[in-house]
């Protein structure tokens, strides 16, 4: 498969990273990925999708070989979605796709809302729309991600080298090793004594608020933009069936899919997830 093209976007005060496949000339396909993940996570998927659009898988503030934020900012997903409007339009785009996965389909959700009229299509893997809040856990939420930690400058773990960062991965997310190469690849950083995760330790922490069910509702009802939405059978935990068809029913124009498989489909069945967005074109 082709390797991608290595891409640096510079925003106001940040600068992301990118990995990027296709012609210019194709239509621009912007790919978020999921949380502590990268833009590696396409790359098996991407390559597929190069013969139609030109795909520019970023890195996520944090993420990857993307800036981190300043010391004590955090990181939540009303930001993400500035970020994303904002390398639009460093990168001139005035019409183009989205494809999200987790995190990023959440994220990919709410700029479709925000700016429909810029969103030419919408895909979005396992998510739609952010973690929501029945406000069983507000209070203790609010409180542990405004208490400070006491790991604060604690070093962090260095791996005598790849293939033990790759099966830490594998223990942390049971994502088999040759799926979380490219990633875990990715976001490593070389230091003395061997590897470290170059990802943003504060992505750990717990967001302050998070917006209520009935909110995300009212946002999803925003989005216009055809829409197709998978996921993986049995439903992933945190992903019941029952509030993400409810938010589903919000969508006007949505296809709902599911694939045998984990969180990861376009890792675990990358020509499978290519089908699926080419028959939505």
């Amino acid at each position: 498969m082709s390797a991608p093209i290595e891409r640096r976007i510079a925003l106001q005060h940040l600068s992301l990273s990118a990995q990027v496949w296709g012609d210019e000339a194709l239509p621009p396909l912007l790919a978020l990925h999921g949380w502590l993940d990268n833009a590696g996570s396409f790359a098996l998927l991407a390559p597929r999708l190069a013969t139609r659009f030109r795909v520019i898988a970023l890195d996520l503030p944090g993420h990857g070989c993307s800036d981190h934020l300043a010391p004590g900012a955090s990181y939540h997903y009303l930001d993400y979605v500035r970020v994303v409007l904002a390398t639009a339009k460093a990168l001139q785009l005035d019409r183009y796709s989205l494809l999200g996965h987790s995190l990023g389909a959440g994220i990919a959700a709410l700029v479709a809302a925000t700016m429909p009229e810029r969103i030419e299509r919408l895909w979005l893997i396992e998510g739609l729309g952010p973690l929501g809040d029945d406000g069983s856990h507000t209070l203790q939420r609010f409180r542990d991600a405004l208490t400070p930690r006491g790991d604060n400058g604690k070093p962090l773990r260095v791996f005598r080298d790849i293939t033990q960062a790759i099966d830490a991965r594998n223990m942390v997310s049971g994502l088999p090793a040759e799926l979380a190469r490219p990633i875990v690849e990715r976001g490593l950083i070389e230091t003395e004594g061997g590897w470290q995760w170059r990802s943003d330790p504060q992505l750990t922490r717990p967001s302050a608020t998070r917006l209520a069910e009935s909110q995300i509702h009212a946002l999803l009802r925003g989005i216009t933009t055809p829409t197709a939405l998978l996921l993986a059978q049995p439903a992933t935990s945190y992903l019941p069936s029952a509030p993400m068809q409810a938010r589903a029913d919000c969508v006007a124009d949505i296809r709902v899919s599911h694939l045998d498989g984990g969180h990861h489909l376009h890792l675990e069945h990358p020509a499978e997830v290519a089908e699926w967005i080419h028959s939505a074109t």
